[in-house]
């Protein structure tokens, strides 16, 4: 399979690249300087680099199209103290619009838990943790709200994989998921776990039009 990541030198976007690799496919990686991707992964044949920027749209088209388009398409996107509010909400949309012109239907994108469905039973410590995302990153929760709405009006075969708190911890393979996963305060899940997940949902064809949760067993 050959698929396109978005943010490719991002902490999810890193192990999923080399994970990606390693189970034998090839990525076309969407950076905003080449330089921040390691240098074995520029040199290496099943990896194509583009240059660009998701939030202008400059140079989506290429890298889901280009002269070899893609098969699928990861956005593991996230927004820095220095990114626009409505980073994910215009990346998408690009991304989106370049999928529909080239006939790309596979899309996994994520985002965090706090992004809820409407008839979604929330547990005491989700609403806990919802509280306190309105509280101190409303942006970002907008943000993502507004993404996954037009990912869901989209015509893309898409999964929208939620997680809770994401760390650098080892990649264990060892995570649950679900679209009803419970979900407590003190929840958390490697970034390595989440890009071996992103890519069983690939693989699998798993969760097709759902929004599963993602956490560490």
């Amino acid at each position: 399979m050959r698929i396109a990541v978005f943010g490719a030198t991002g902490r999810t976007g890193r192990p999923l690249v080399d994970q990606a690799l390693d189970r034998g496919h090839e990525v076309v990686a969407f950076v905003r300087n080449p330089t921040d991707l390691p240098s074995a992964l520029r040199d290496d044949d099943r990896v194509s680099v583009i240059e660009g920027d998701a939030y202008g749209g400059d140079g989506v088209d290429r890298a889901i199209g280009g002269d070899d388009p893609v098969d699928a398409v990861v956005s593991v996107l996230g927004r820095r103290s220095e990114s626009p509010d409505d980073l994910l909400t215009e990346a998408g949309r690009h991304v989106l619009a370049a999928m529909d012109r080239h006939g790309i239907e596979r899309l996994v994108t994520l985002v965090g838990a706090g992004v809820r469905e409407e008839s979604e039973s929330v547990s005491l410590g989700g609403k806990v943790m919802g509280s306190l995302l309105k509280l101190l990153a409303r942006s970002t929760l907008e943000d993502a709200v507004d993404h996954v709405e037009s990912v869901r009006a989209s015509d893309a075969r898409w999964t929208v994989v939620r997680g809770p708190r994401l760390t650098d911890g080892p990649h264990t393979g060892e995570f649950r998921h679900g679209t009803g996963l419970a979900l407590g305060v003190r929840a958390a899940a490697a970034r390595a776990n989440v890009a071996e997940f992103v890519l069983d949902c690939l693989e699998e064809d798993l969760y097709v039009h759902e929004m599963p949760k993602v956490a560490d067993a």
